[in-house]
């Protein structure tokens, strides 16, 4: 490997542009931004000091081009980005009511959903650390997740360790399909990070400590369990560590599991131990569920540091014994 041309972590996926409801005009103004659940990790990684590329498609128009531009303005090397002039890009709109937060997609037929496997640049990929993917990168389409797989082929090949978030989403995909290709994916990656919803529809358990003893069944190496407002759970096997949330005045979750997922990856890439990186995380997303949308809000490095170093108080972690 080329050390000079390295990067620390390389995520395939989807990036869409963000309507998010503001309450100005009695709510039906909205603030733009971007989202992706691999774009925003990797923007929330790159915040925290790490060297990213990104591999996906945008469609020859505006949202594409704001969607390019956003990458280029936060420093993340664009090589793995291609442009179908034949379809567009994806959006979506977020509203928030009393139950929280719920989304409109406008993104069939995206320019990233017909990812093919060939637009997987192999040299990329290889001279990374971490692969990053996801489950909603899996269901946009059959080519998406072929392209998916094809990059965790390309990754363990050459040694690169592969960081997974299932991140089930079943307006895209019939669960019995998502379990099917969630299952097949779990053991080829080295890092497992579910969310509570998702894997317990996946599972079919409610007891956290069940749900790690169902993940390392799967084939799971190491478990970033993620519980939300509960904390996290890492998990090794029978060595596991709670950690904890962190208390702040939330006003948007949109976006805080991929935060999390970022930040772990770039303490990871930056030397620390997984429990370390995934406390950094856990502060990290909390900061990030202070603002409104999936981008803006996600913190940049000092900004945790002097958080973490402030006495921020902790939220009691899931008081599952494991």
């Amino acid at each position: 490997m080329d050390e000079r041309a390295s990067v620390d972590i390389v995520a395939v996926g989807e990036a869409m542009v963000e309507f998010n409801q503001t309450s100005q005009a009695d709510g039906r103004a909205y603030l733009q931004g971007f989202g992706g659940d691999t774009s925003n990790a990797l923007i929330a990684a790159a915040r925290q000091g790490a060297k990213g590329a990104y591999v996906t498609k945008i469609g020859d128009d505006e949202f594409g081009r704001m969607c390019l531009g956003l990458w280029r303005e936060e420093g993340i090397d664009t090589e793995g980005v291609g442009v179908d002039p034949s379809a567009p890009n994806g959006v979506y709109f977020v509203r928030h009511g009393k139950d929280g937060h719920t989304f409109s997609y406008l993104r069939t037929g995206s320019a990233a959903s017909r990812m093919q496997p060939a637009d997987v640049p192999a040299p990329l990929i290889e001279r990374a650390r971490y692969l990053h993917v996801s489950g909603i990168s899996q269901a946009i389409s059959a080519s998406a997740a072929d392209s998916v797989f094809h990059a965790i082929n390309i990754a363990r090949a050459a040694g690169v360790k592969v960081a997974y978030d299932p991140n089930l989403r079943l307006k895209l995909w019939p669960l019995e399909r998502a379990r099917e290709v969630i299952l097949a994916t779990i053991p080829r990656t080295d890092y497992f990070l579910p969310s509570l919803d998702d894997v317990r529809l996946l599972s079919g358990l409610d007891d956290p400590v069940a749900i790690l003893d169902w993940c390392h069944r799967q084939g799971a190496r190491t478990v970033v369990f993620k519980l939300g407002k509960a904390g996290a759970w890492v998990s090794e096997g029978a060595d596991r560590t709670a950690v904890a949330a962190f208390e702040v005045s939330a006003v948007d979750a949109t976006g805080a599991g991929d935060c999390f997922d970022g930040s772990l990856l770039a303490r990871l890439a930056a030397g620390d131990d997984v429990v370390s990186a995934a406390r950094w995380a856990s502060a990290a997303a909390a900061l990030t569920t202070t603002g409104y949308g999936a981008v803006a809000p996600l913190p940049m490095a000092d900004r945790v540091a002097q958080f973490l170093a402030s006495g921020a108080t902790n939220v009691s972690a899931s008081n599952q014994s494991a």
